[in-house]
């Protein structure tokens, strides 16, 4: 009967490491997307070989209206993994909980004009909300990218996705 208990605590002791263990490698096989992987080819061509932009004039600097249409890569649709971003708030509660927004692959893009192309815009919906100390601070987006377009005022997006987790962004 001793050895009986003892078989029993060390089963129990076995599959608790082996739970952990799994899931540790479950975290750290989580896809990172890339900003690139969102564009197809011929839109990551077209800024290849983009002339050199002059800043001549009141106006801003416009991206060819090509880059603009919001191609995507129909391989991206239902990844899941996370991606770096900024955020541009879109929804927010009254204490400042962020609930929706842009993410963007650089700091003051979509408040500052002309916004990336659709396919470099993610919309993401998050609604436990979290906080941020300020705009220029980067986060990690974990959650299943899908194949959707969103516009608003600010900007179009090609991709949505529902945020698992957001968390500020560490190398």
């Amino acid at each position: 009967m001793f050895t009986d208990v003892l078989s029993r605590k060390w089963v129990a002791r076995l599959g608790f490491w082996v739970v952990l263990l799994l899931s540790s490698a479950a975290k750290a096989e989580t896809r990172e997307i890339d900003w690139l992987e969102l564009m197809p080819a011929e839109d990551l061509a077209l800024l290849e070989n983009m002339p050199e932009i002059e800043h001549d004039g009141d106006g801003p600097v416009l991206l060819p209206d090509e880059i603009m249409t919001g191609r995507v890569v129909p391989e991206m649709a239902n990844v899941e993994g996370r991606i770096p971003g900024f955020v541009v708030p879109l929804k927010a509660t009254d204490d400042m909980r962020i609930l929706e927004f842009f993410l963007v692959p650089y700091y003051g893009a979509c408040i500052h004009v002309p916004p990336p192309p659709p396919n470099q815009i993610i919309h993401v919906k998050y609604p436990a909300g979290f906080t941020l100390d300020a705009l220029y601070n980067p986060v990690w987006i974990d959650g299943t990218l899908v194949v959707e377009r969103t516009e608003s005022d600010l900007a179009t997006s090609s991709y949505s996705m529902a945020a698992e987790s957001v968390e500020p962004y560490t190398e």
